[in-house]
């Protein structure tokens, strides 16, 4: 492999990485009803665990509720149990057609709570970057050893490696930041 490739590939691992965590920080309940909390629940639709957001229409009428409206009114009683027995502590409302779920204000605890789940997983996708950074270092050092690559190139891709690393981790920084602060944001 290339100097050019090691990076490249680095840098698609590393971007994937951010990608996941902002998949994550759109579940991380905040103060107002977001159709991102609900929208990867698994609802067991005929055997099969199906996201609700591929069986119903999301929406958010107000600032504090989401708007269920499924497909196929006869998944009302699956949705409701999924949203349930998930971990977002909603309490669904139906009237056979929609279900709707207020979203309460958080108490300041509970938003203390969240910021540090903000935390936790931006550390997970940090460490996830340094990972992919050892795994480039690895490859450009086994490069070397093969004679395909000169020491010189070695330390300049290493270099370029560290250089995406700081990068990425600035992404990550920047958005747990903005999510802490929409949490906190009353």
């Amino acid at each position: 492999m290339s100097i050019e490739e090691i990076v490249l590939e680095a840098e698609e691992r590393m971007e994937k990485s951010v990608a996941l965590l902002g998949d994550q920080l759109r579940g991380v309940r905040t103060g107002r009803a977001n159709v991102g909390l609900v929208d990867s629940i698994r609802v067991d639709y005929y055997g099969s665990p199906t996201p609700l957001k591929q069986m119903a229409n999301l929406s958010t009428p107000e600032p504090q509720q989401i708007l269920i409206r499924p497909f196929d009114p006869s998944a009302i009683g699956d949705i409701i149990k999924a949203i349930q027995t998930s971990d977002l502590g909603l309490m669904p409302n139906s009237d056979g057609k929609v279900v709707r779920l207020n979203v309460p204000s958080l108490s300041v605890e509970q938003r203390k709570k969240l910021v540090g789940r903000v935390k936790d997983l931006a550390e997970e996708a940090r460490v996830s970057i340094r990972n992919i950074r050892r795994d480039a270092n690895k490859q450009a050092d086994q490069e070397q050893g093969e004679k395909l690559l000169t020491e010189d190139d070695t330390e300049r891709c290493k270099e370029e490696i560290q250089t995406l690393t700081k990068r990425f981790e600035g992404k990550v920084n920047e958005v747990a930041e903005k999510k802490s602060a929409e949490i906190l944001e009353v």
